[in-house]
């Protein structure tokens, strides 16, 4: 599992596609704990038996290529620590005993596949720039001395495995992204942030090549999505954005293939996933969407 976050790192050239991707919890206008899987590369729509410990959104997603998926923190009507971990292939569900350093809700996923995984900022009744790191595979964790650049909530997470995570866009309205460097976790901003100042947007990454932030809230919903080419950082728009305007979707990758952004809130919760083949970023929309209308669910893949 190392091995992949090692050969992520060193371009696309030797990234393996992934498994399947999850689209876990939300709120459907009540919270739900259901957990769907897409499996690539044909796309097919499975919902898991065994979904989240509790119905909760605003989760962070995290993952561990190979091993494991996470699902991490959100609100279940108050703020919660929990963070559910699901073994692939099998997707049996376990719970952490040592959750986040504190319950709340709206933090960012980022991972470094075969060492941690990452949950960034949030809101525990208060905006905090908190960083809590759990080291693979014993998942034990540690909180970074340096958290993010500012206290804030639902950012999108992106991850460059082996390299780099981002968090990027936020709640205080902001356009900074914020970069932790593997496996030292130092902390720099960069210089071009996303192009709007918005929350509840969401992060796809195709590892070694790119990190998205996708869709948001800005004022008003937008479908925008904006790509930062690593290791450069250099940030583009897309011309075609998401499908529709929309904050609150879950992202999720099958790096060197595609990414996905699965539900969101419109004004009413919908089931679509658009998903954007690499390296071109043309966008389709799944034929089979989630199980269930609903938003501000957490992404995570086994893959990079």
């Amino acid at each position: 599992m190392i091995l992949l976050g090692i050969l992520a790192a060193s371009g696309a050239g030797g990234i393996q596609p992934g498994v399947a991707g999850y689209s876990a919890g939300g709120s459907t206008g009540a919270y739900v704990s259901t957990v769907d899987k897409f499996a690539f590369p044909s796309d097919s729509r499975t919902t898991l038996g065994t979904g989240l410990s509790s119905g909760r959104n605003r989760i962070a997603g995290m993952s561990n290529s190979g091993v494991a998926g996470y699902a991490a923190g959100g609100t279940t009507g108050s703020n919660v620590a929990t963070v559910d971990k699901f073994a692939f292939p099998g997707d049996s569900r376990t719970t952490l005993g040592t959750g986040l350093s504190s319950g709340r809700q709206g933090p960012a996923g980022m991972s470094n596949s075969g060492v941690a995984g990452y949950a960034a900022g949030g809101n525990t009744g208060a905006y905090v720039s908190t960083t809590d790191k759990f080291a693979f595979p014993s998942d034990s964790r540690t909180t970074l001395g340096t958290g993010l650049s500012s206290n804030r909530s639902n950012p999108a997470g992106m991850s460059n495995s082996g390299v780099a995570g981002y968090a990027a866009g936020g709640e205080p309205l902001t356009a900074t992204v914020d970069k932790f460097a593997f496996p030292s976790d130092s902390r720099t901003t960069l210089g071009t942030g996303i192009s709007g100042s918005r929350r509840l947007l969401t992060g796809m990454s195709n590892a070694g090549v790119a990190g998205y932030a996708a869709g948001g809230l800005e004022g008003s919903y937008v479908a925008t999505v904006d790509k930062f080419a690593f290791p450069s950082d250099s940030r583009t728009t897309l011309g075609t954005g998401l499908s529709s305007a929309r904050l609150g979707p879950a992202g999720m990758s099958n790096a060197g293939v595609a990414g996905y952004a699965a539900g969101g809130f419109t004004g009413s919760n919908v089931a679509t996933v658009d998903k954007f083949a690499f390296p071109g970023d043309s966008r389709t929309t799944l034929g089979t969407g989630l199980s269930v209308s609903r938003s501000s669910l957490a992404g995570f893949q086994d893959g990079v």
